[in-house]
Order: structure tokens, then sequence, then C-alpha cells
């Protein structure tokens, strides 16, 4: 039997938060360390890159990750 919501509105399925909060740790993590490998390697900087300015630069590649992982809805089985 089917749950009844008020006004006949169906349940907004999303990702669960452990899987959304994974995937913007990983891609803040590959972020960083992308950066500091194009700030070594293509810009040819021969200090390493500041951990503060990596930080920076994956918090800002996770922001609209879990923006856009909030509006992605698991796949439904039939």
């Amino acid at each position: 039997m089917a749950p009844v919501y008020p006004e006949n509105r169906t349940m907004k399925l999303t990702l669960p938060f452990w899987q959304r909060l994974l995937i913007t740790v990983v891609v803040m993590l590959a972020t960083s360390f992308l950066a500091g490998v194009i700030w070594q390697g293509l810009l040819g900087f021969s200090f390493q890159l500041p951990s503060y300015a990596a930080g920076v630069i994956g918090g800002l590649a996770a922001l609209p990750v879990w923006d856009f992982l909030k509006r992605i809805r698991p796949s439904q089985p039939e």
C-alpha cells in the first residue's frame, strides 16, 4: 500500500546524505590535488601551492557539486 501524502503529493527522493557527502569530499580532494599538479607542472612554479589555496579551490569546486547532487534522484527499480 502506497503512503498517502497531503494533497496527493509524492515524496521527493534524493540521494542519501552520506552519498552526497562522500561524492563531494572526493571531488574536493581531487580538485585540490589537480590544482597542485597544475600549479607545479603547467605553471612552472618551483614552490608548492599553499594548503589554504588548495582548500579554497577544492571548497569552491564542492559547492556546485553539492547543489547538483541535491537535485539528482536515485534510479528506482521497477
